[in-house]
């Protein structure tokens, strides 16, 4: 049987504000485990008051930062209908990758408003910095303290997929608005999440169609929508995503634009947990289920649930990586790594 949209279905909303500015940030609330909805935070930004002006205008304000370097855009046929995704038997994705300038990626996407079916463009993930020097001296959030990386998203209506990232993130609608459907990390065996090492963007998605679930095949969706928040975000807004929250994002007009702001709670030295979990693939998954039960009981007592005292009997200079871990620490685990997986 395949449903409506899931809209139609969701009943709570994300919770929301208008009561902070750029100013007020503090890092309580950019640390919250819970998703924010912060009304009108990037309302003054020069390139959301051009956004809201005209698309023509917008794309002009954004053309004078370009440093004419080549972005990464994903083109999808329009029987796509903006959901960037698969082919039908899963052995591709059910778009393209194009090497393009940007201004005339922008400009791509302008001659498609009118089009009642228009082929999809999306640009993702672009760095600011990189890509439009000067842009975050008069559009920006003061949180350099958390060292953000701080990317751009441009392209007309499209549907990306639920997923999680692993740094918390703000993101700024600055040009056309944003259906934005979120979900708790526990939620994870509902969402019928795709492969891990073959993703159309990076990090793997649910393989429910959200415009029209099949829950025939996707039976335990049903519980999922139970847990999920949603919010429509018009330019100006911004949501906070903390880390590892799934999240469906739907960019729903001719021309959109947006910014985030990712960043780590930990370390930049730290590694990464995904490739943890691909090592665990690895060497762990495939034992004898008794095996990776003792293997369980390892992992919990040295990451998931260490004590203080799990350590004393040993000097502290003899601990190596039971200590905590600094960045010298880092680089020789990540030596000792590359010495064992050659």
């Amino acid at each position: 049987m395949t449903g409506q949209h899931v809209l139609n279905e969701i009943s709570q909303a994300i919770a929301e504000t208008r009561d902070l500015t750029v100013t007020d940030l503090s890092d309580d609330v950019l640390a919250s485990d819970q998703p924010l909805v912060i009304r009108g935070l990037a309302a003054d930004w020069p390139a959301v008051k051009h956004g809201r002006e005209s698309v023509d205008r917008v794309i002009e304000y954004l053309q004078g930062f370009d440093s004419d370097n080549v972005v990464t855009a994903l083109h999808a046929p329009p029987e796509a209908a903006g959901r960037i995704f698969y082919n039908e038997d899963m052995t591709a994705f059910n778009f393209e990758y194009r090497r393009i300038a940007l201004k005339e990626a922008m400009q791509q996407v302008r001659s498609h408003i009118d089009l009642p079916s228009p082929p999809s463009l999306y640009i993702g993930s672009t760095n600011v910095d990189h890509w439009l020097p000067g842009f975050r001296e008069q559009n920006d959030i003061p949180i350099q303290h958390l060292a953000p990386l701080v990317s751009i998203w441009i392209g007309n209506q499209s549907r990306v997929s639920a997923h999680y990232d692993f740094p918390s993130n703000i993101a700024c609608v600055v040009a056309g608005h944003r259906r934005v459907i979120l979900f708790p990390p526990e939620q994870l065996p509902n969402l019928y999440v795709g492969p891990l090492d073959f993703t159309p963007a990076g990090q793997p998605i649910s393989l429910v169609d959200f415009c029209a679930p099949d829950y025939d095949r996707f039976p335990k969706f049903r519980e999922a929508i139970k847990s999920a928040q949603m919010a429509v975000l018009e330019p100006g807004d911004a949501l906070i995503v903390p880390s590892m929250w799934w999240h469906h994002m739907e960019a729903l007009d001719a021309f959109n634009v947006l910014v985030n702001y990712w960043w780590r709670s930990s370390p930049s030295y730290m590694g990464p947990p995904l490739s943890v979990l691909q090592h665990a693939m690895l060497g762990l998954r495939d034992l004898p289920e008794a095996q990776r039960e003792q293997w369980r009981e390892l992992f919990d007592f040295y990451v998931f649930n260490p004590q203080k005292d799990n350590f004393e009997h040993i000097p502290e200079a003899a601990r190596g990586v039971l200590n905590p871990i600094d960045e010298q620490s880092a680089r020789q685990i990540r030596k000792m790594l590359r010495d064992k997986l050659l």
